[in-house]
């Protein structure tokens, strides 16, 4: 019997996927759908992609699939006849990434979740088939000109940081479990308003439609694609692009270009910057921007007691790792800031 989960090391597999050249594109994609057996459909897709030399994440339940994937460039379209072959993802949309090195997993993993995104919301008190109008990148621009339309991003604070679209409404939220209530007061009043939602590849707002139309909006509406999709056509057709900045997105990369303009800055000296990293103290580990140079000074870390603790013996960290308090202990994704009038909290 074949192997359904990878038990190779990490850094061996990420050591691999660096050195192999083999051409590779980077996609997503999800569906609603009622799974009876989500374990036994999660292992024979497990086997099914692993067979094609998929990499990635893949969230299965009982309300369908969200996945975001690496795929041999040459294997492309034996992937589309896999998911031709399952029922209820023939024909499915793929978002292609914009910005692709192929370097965006370097496993795969497959999990059963009660939910393929964490809501928080109980579905059987409302329709998640009835959802808002889909809108493609020309519709997005007409509507978004009005002046009366609300644009909401519904995704995290840290998301939205580097980039957004043109007049939206940006949540300083962590989850999108949070965000649903948060975006509900903020348009308290609102309800026979245009209210456009997008998000990274359009799963969340999928979920989110259908609940702010069962909570009394009348016209809901959501990007089709999400920015991803939307940034493709918008080159491809030649329109203005209304989304400013990078997209961030949940693998390898976190992020891909939309726009040149930086609307971030390095967390550590506060200069223009848009590239999140994660702290290389694997006992910190926390998300933040920090810039080439800052990089370079504080070695890849988020502060000096990271930079100092990565240079202790192994014997010693491993010691004192569940006992020294780091910036990845105190704060959320993104939320620690070292130019920001705290300066690292007295930690250092």
């Amino acid at each position: 019997m074949k192997a359904l989960y990878n038990k190779v090391d990490k850094n061996v597999l990420k050591a691999r996927l660096i050195a192999d050249k083999t051409p590779r594109l980077t996609l997503s994609f999800y569906h609603y759908y009622h799974l009876r057996n989500p374990q036994f459909f999660r292992d024979h897709f497990y086997m099914m992609l692993a067979e094609i030399g998929v990499l990635g994440r893949i969230y299965v339940s009982y309300e369908g699939v969200n996945a975001q994937v690496s795929i041999p460039e040459a294997g492309i379209e034996d992937f589309k006849t896999a998911l031709q072959n399952i029922t209820f993802l023939q024909n499915i949309r793929l978002n292609f990434a914009i910005e692709d090195d192929g370097k965006s997993f370097f496993k795969l993993l497959i999990k059963v979740r009660d939910k393929i995104v964490a809501d928080g919301l109980d579905d059987a008190s409302f329709d998640v088939t009835n959802k808002g109008i889909h809108l493609n990148a020309e519709a997005f621009n007409t509507l978004a000109d009005d002046p009366d339309t609300i644009i909401v991003d519904m995704r995290n604070h840290y998301e939205s940081e580097v980039g957004f679209f043109k007049n939206a409404i940006l949540p300083d939220v962590e989850t999108f479990r949070e965000a649903l209530p948060v975006v509900e007061k903020m348009l308290s009043g609102k309800k026979d308003k245009h209210i456009i939602m997008y998000c990274t590849g359009g799963i969340r707002c999928e979920k989110a439609s259908a609940y702010y139309k069962h909570k009394g909006f009348k016209h809901v509406y959501q990007v089709e694609g999400g920015i991803i999709e939307y940034a493709r056509k918008a080159a491809e057709l030649g329109i203005e692009n209304k989304f400013v900045g990078k997209n961030f997105v949940f693998d390898e990369r976190l992020g891909e270009r939309i726009s040149q303009d930086i609307v971030s800055r390095c967390h550590q000296c506060g200069n223009p910057s848009d590239h999140h990293v994660n702290c290389a103290n694997d006992a910190c580990h926390i998300l933040f921007i920090q810039c080439e140079s800052c990089g370079v000074l504080h070695e890849h870390t988020c502060s000096e007691k990271c930079q100092s603790f990565n240079k202790l013996p192994e014997a010693e960290k491993a010691e004192l790792r569940n006992t020294v308090e780091f910036n990845g202990t105190k704060f959320g994704k993104g939320r620690y800031k070292a130019h920001k009038k705290d300066d690292m909290l007295n930690i250092v």
